[in-house]
């Protein structure tokens, strides 16, 4: 395809010789057959990574902590994660997510099950894996306005939604603790 400027057609238009629709002159026709990926963002999957975040307690000798966050737009306790961006890594992501709203730096363990479900009327994926917090410390932000580290059955406790209650079982179980 010519784009060479002249009198007639300004920089980057179409050489008319080759017809409307490209070098063969046929316009593009529709097609029944499928594509790789929906052009409709409603119908994709939107996909999340976030971590069961954990530390040995500072005081109880041995024990586990899990941390959890409270999100008063949903006014919600969960593990920390969030949407990944376009191209990101789930791990990087979660990693991420987790540093964006504990404040918390963590060192990735093993992975952990997949939360599927519908969210907003879409289909929502959430991959987790068992991080360790090595360093860092919480702050207030705009999506999580409270922290607590807390005992496994309390954590179990206190989350809002059952699917996340499983995720402590998962995790006690990666670490030889179940």
């Amino acid at each position: 395809m010519s784009t060479a400027n002249t009198p007639d057609r300004p920089a980057g238009a179409p050489d008319p010789s080759t017809g409307p629709a490209g070098p063969t002159g046929a316009p593009d026709q529709p097609t029944d057959q499928p594509t790789d990926q929906s052009t409709d963002p409603a119908d994709s999957v939107v996909q999340a990574a976030g971590c069961v975040l954990w530390r040995r307690s500072p005081t109880a000798a041995g024990g586990l902590e899990i941390c959890l966050v409270h999100r008063p737009k949903y006014d919600d306790w969960s593990h920390p994660k969030g949407k990944l961006k376009r191209g990101e890594d789930p791990l990087a992501g979660a990693l991420r997510e987790v540093e964006e709203e504990t404040g918390h730096r963590a060192v990735p363990g093993a992975r952990l099950p997949t939360a599927e479900y519908e969210a907003n009327g879409r289909p929502k994926q959430v991959r987790y894996w068992a991080a360790e917090a090595v360093s860092g410390g919480f702050v207030v932000n705009h999506e999580v306005d409270r922290l607590v580290w807390l005992p496994p059955p309390a954590a179990r406790d206190r989350l809002t939604q059952p699917r996340d209650r499983t995720l402590v079982d998962a995790l006690l179980h990666v670490l030889h603790l179940a």
